[in-house]
């Protein structure tokens, strides 16, 4: 499961990906449109700032808008960035691998087959999967 602190980042961005270019939204819209605790948005915004996703205006007309095209942006960068590795054990970690304390074999390991299988299929859809595609499969079920 993604922790919420990471799902309150990816609706902060799909909210941000719906600006029209060279627009802002402020974090008070965003947190009353996206029911996300004000001060905990501050939070992940700065923390996607400091990343490079999204920049920060200030001003009566400030706000926050993305860096980046929402094409460029993928659910698994953001997922990173906010959780850690996306894998089900650390031994499947590409980022941060750790042998499993009580493995003997990683080759010959039953459960770790298995959940590769899961992992691969979990990383192909996140990593290839954009703000932009998610916000196209949105409109499209309107």
């Amino acid at each position: 499961m993604i922790s919420q602190k990471a799902k309150y980042a990816l609706r902060a961005l799909v909210a941000l990906t719906k600006v029209p270019p060279g627009a802002t939204r402020m974090i008070s819209e965003i947190s009353r449109e996206q029911a996300i605790p004000k001060k905990f948005l501050e939070q992940i915004l700065l923390e996607l700032k400091r990343a490079g996703l999204v920049n920060s205006q200030r001003g009566r007309t400030g706000g926050y808008a993305l860096l980046r095209a929402p094409g460029e942006i993928t659910f698994g960068e953001v997922l990173r960035l906010i959780d850690g590795p996306i894998a089900p054990l650390p031994c499947l970690s590409k980022v941060f691998y750790r042998r499993c304390d009580d493995c003997r074999e990683e080759e010959s390991c039953e459960v770790r087959h298995v959940f590769a299988k899961v992992a691969e299929a979990t990383r192909g859809v996140l990593d290839t999967t954009t703000l932009a595609d998610a916000v196209h499969v949105e409109l499209e079920t309107l």
